[in-house]
């Protein structure tokens, strides 16, 4: 096989994630509609990755507050990490982050590819005692992996492929941002 198909077969399956489908989609819509409304009710949106889930994070939380003027937040700084995860652990310093900066009425936004990270489990359990309004979860690999079970929405990738899932997760938080900015135009 010539490295001109290994690269197209590469970017068919990748596109083929990136599309969504009816399910998908409606969850995409649903969570532009919340983001929507946070931006009302003044709430934030808080967001964390771990790796290029971080990245990812950072780039739609700066979209969200530039764009679309929503109080968007994440928390990627490596003093705050590494402080938090030296005093309480590495497995709860996105929990002990959430008991400082989360509020009942905000949307709370976990990107992991396996939908395994420990820190994010621990937190979505702790959001859960708070009450926090909403917990979105973006996912892959395994379909029931323990974090999509603590969302109240899911958008989960069915690959393996971290670099498929965490292009797929980019491109879904980015079009929500678009789309919402898109709306605002017309």
């Amino acid at each position: 096989m010539s490295e001109t198909t290994n690269v197209k077969n590469y970017l068919k399956i990748l596109s083929s994630k990136i599309f969504p489908n009816n399910d998908i989609l409606k969850k995409i819509i649903e969570i532009k509609n919340l983001i929507l409304k946070s931006k009302k009710n003044n709430s934030k949106i808080l967001i964390f990755g771990n790796g290029g889930s971080a990245a990812i994070a950072s780039h739609v939380s700066v979209d969200l507050t530039k764009n679309i003027k929503v109080k968007a937040m994440n928390f990627n700084e490596a003093d705050l990490i590494t402080c938090f995860a030296n005093d309480y652990g590495y497995d709860k310093w996105i929990q002990k982050t959430l008991e400082f900066y989360a509020e009942k009425k905000d949307i709370l936004i976990f990107i992991s590819s396996s939908g395994k990270s420990k820190n994010m489990i621990n937190a979505c359990k702790e959001a859960k005692k708070k009450k926090i309004s909403k917990i979105i979860t973006l996912t892959g690999n395994k379909r029931n992996n323990p974090l999509s079970k603590l969302g109240d929405i899911n958008l989960w990738v069915d690959s393996n492929i971290y670099n498929h899932i965490e292009n797929t997760h980019q491109a879904w938080l980015l079009c929500i941002c678009d789309l919402i900015k898109l709306n605002k135009v017309k």
